[in-house]
């Protein structure tokens, strides 16, 4: 495959006209004892909204944003079928992984993709359905000694599986499955599918409220339900998991009060965590945890889509997004990353985009105030956002691209 030569054309909107509401500032709550499904698009959630919980501002964060027109996304590698997730085993080896929806990873090197597929286990993974597939990958803290990694994925019936399997250098085996938990999911929609190690050494997971529309069994305010959630589960003891001890519910829930969390992420300097939500039918949301808050924060779905009333009014005490956007600009919001690579003048901003309008945002928190402006038009759907060992930022495409931010 061709490296780093076809240029994605990337028109930018004047900074002021970034079509976003102002962002409001909301403390966390007090510590507690603690999406509409897309027609020919990838399993994405759907909206964002404005609202965080505010510590210190974190370090090594940019008061300004970088002028949009110095950078574009340059072409890594293309040729891929539904491309929905960028991942890296931070082990050396510089190599990326790009999950195809059907049910394999590829493995690109050296800028090259990889003929043959480090696994492919589409006899297993059912994809009939539009949200449905292999939805997210993340590799163990000690993969280098240990060959493990954990996906996400809808099989027999639709419903989600976690699983593990080992892998040695370029090649990891099917038959070596683990199913750590299975989820019940009661329509084919919404069903998340992030696959994170945090901080801390837990494995967090992100899962739709389960699908139709307006949460219609009211899961995500149902604490002891585990679809509408941020679940977190110890991989390293019990069988085949445990549940970490300062879980708030005594369960795998974390977090709750979500509708569809399409791509979360974990700061890698401030531990903050960052997560896109998907919207009902007017608003997209990306929330916002920072390190060392404890479990149990309500985000506020099916009470609140975003920052407004939906099934019940507007309650400040549940935590509100940190940003919003209306469907004016977007459809479905794609959780993004915070940059840590290279280029300094990105350092500390958070990225995100919109799967269907390919506006791509950047996010920062200036005075104890957050700012969000447009960064970039992408001709492209934007299915997923990754970064790699050296902290660069890719995003994948319906169109089988991966695209790598780089300066002209």
């Amino acid at each position: 495959m061709k490296r780093l030569i076809i240029l994605l054309t990337l028109p930018l909107l004047a900074c002021g006209g970034s079509g976003l509401a102002v962002p409001t500032i909301t403390p966390l709550p007090p510590t507690q004892a603690v999406s509409p499904s897309l027609t020919d698009t990838p399993p994405i959630p759907e909206t964002p909204t404005t609202q965080p919980t505010l510590t210190e501002v974190p370090p090594a964060v940019m008061a300004q944003f970088p002028d949009p027109g110095d950078y574009e996304w340059k072409t890594l590698v293309t040729g891929l079928d539904r491309p929905v997730d960028v991942q890296s085993a931070f082990d050396g080896s510089g190599r990326l992984f790009i999950i195809e929806k059907y049910g394999a990873i590829r493995i690109v090197k050296d800028g090259q993709l990889s003929s043959e597929p480090f696994i492919n286990i589409d006899d297993r993974v059912n994809d009939y359905s539009n949200e449905m597939g292999l939805l997210g990958l993340a590799f163990h803290p000690e993969f280098e000694q240990n060959g493990y990694f954990y996906v996400n994925y809808t099989g027999e019936g639709g419903h989600t599986r976690i699983s593990r399997f080992q892998a040695s250098g370029d090649v990891a085996d099917p038959a070596s499955e683990k199913i750590l938990l299975t989820v019940d999911q009661p329509f084919p929609n919404h069903n998340g599918g992030a696959v994170v190690f945090g901080p801390d050494g837990y494995l967090y997971l992100g899962l739709g409220d389960g699908g139709a529309g307006g949460d219609p069994f009211k899961n995500g305010q149902d604490t002891t339900a585990l679809l509408g959630k941020i679940l977190r589960i110890d991989v390293n003891t019990g069988a085949p998991y445990s549940i970490p001890a300062d879980n708030p519910f005594g369960n795998e829930v974390w977090a709750y009060g979500l509708r569809n969390p399409w791509r979360i992420s974990f700061d890698h300097v401030t531990g903050d965590l960052w997560i896109g939500d998907v919207g009902q039918g007017q608003w997209e949301e990306i929330d916002y945890l920072p390190a060392n808050i404890p479990g149990g924060a309500n985000f506020g779905w099916s009470i609140m889509e975003g920052s407004h009333g939906y099934d019940g009014e507007p309650d400040a005490n549940l935590l509100l997004p940190v940003v919003e956007y209306s469907h004016d600009f977007g459809c479905s919001v794609t959780g993004g990353y915070v940059y840590r690579g290279e280029m300094p003048e990105w350092n500390g901003i958070y990225v995100y985009g919109d799967y269907c309008s390919g506006t791509i945002w950047g996010l920062i928190q200036v005075d104890g105030q957050w700012q969000s402006q447009v960064m970039f038009e992408a001709v492209a759907t934007i299915t997923s956002f990754g970064v790699d060992e050296s902290g660069e930022l890719y995003f994948s495409s319906d169109n089988g691209t991966v695209y790598i931010l780089a300066r002209k």
